[in-house]
């Protein structure tokens, strides 16, 4: 990706959201950042590439942590931390915009969807919304879990708006065997085929080396709610992207390829 730098510049997620692991069942969203943490403390951070925004977006103008909407589906617990990649420092007031599928893997605002392409929400603001982040960089949301649509596997979209000229886009995944216990043992889940698309099948997702992807959520779960955290961190510079001629040649630098 060569887009302008100077508009949108690099999103990032330290080691602990690039190779997500599982967190023991029970543990709270604060026990996710300790690796990361220790693995920052020499103002070391990883760039996480930033992903293609999708088809779905629109600015509800919704403020608010809880973005369920009243839709059905099992309880998550979306933390998100965003640093500055070098140092490491916690970036407040930052605007991020978070959205994603419903259960039956259709957004909110828009026609033509379901797997049929027959389901309009026009009108519909359900599993939007904005927070900007406190003191600490964070921002927290109450969701549910995505649902899949025809080739793609489950994801939620982030945007956050640095500045007035600047801002990142990423998308999100969970673990493939959380997705399908979810998808075989929920309702509303339940209801529908088994995805056609999973995390290694994914296009986005595998395309890590040129729009991003690929990035998981560490992911736990405790009495029915999903616990789902990571750390973000921004190159406001763009001086770190620029530096290997383009987007691709940067994440490619960074993952050894």
């Amino acid at each position: 990706m060569t887009g302008n730098i100077s508009r949108r510049t690099a999103l990032g997620g330290l080691a602990m959201g690039a190779t997500a692991g599982s967190l023991a069942p029970g543990a709270a969203l604060g026990e996710a950042n300790p690796p990361a943490a220790s693995a920052s403390s020499g103002g070391v951070c990883i760039l996480w590439p930033q992903a293609v925004e999708g088809p779905y977006y629109f600015d509800p103008k919704l403020v608010r942590s809880d973005i369920t909407g009243g839709r059905p589906g099992t309880p998550v617990k979306l933390s998100l931390k965003f640093i500055e990649l070098g140092s490491c420092r916690p970036l407040s007031n930052v605007r991020v915009d978070v959205w994603h599928a419903d259960a039956g893997g259709v957004y909110s605002g828009y026609g033509s969807q379901g797997d049929k392409r027959t389901i309009s929400t026009k009108g519909e603001t359900y599993l939007r919304g904005t927070q900007m982040t406190d003191a600490g960089g964070g921002v927290n949301f109450t969701t549910i879990y995505p649902g899949w649509y025809p080739g793609r596997t489950p994801h939620i979209h982030v945007k956050a708006f640095l500045d007035e000229t600047a801002l990142v886009t990423g998308q999100m995944y969970f673990p493939d065997d959380v997705s399908t216990r979810v998808y075989r043992e929920q309702a509303p889940y339940t209801s529908r085929e088994a995805p056609d698309t999973t995390n290694a099948t994914d296009g986005i997702y595998r395309d890590g080396q040129k729009d991003g992807g690929g990035t998981v959520l560490v992911v736990g779960q405790d009495a029915g709610l999903i616990t789902a955290a990571l750390v973000i961190a921004v190159d406001r510079s763009g001086k770190a992207a620029a530096a290997k001629q383009g987007w691709g040649g940067f994440v490619r630098g960074l993952l050894g390829k």
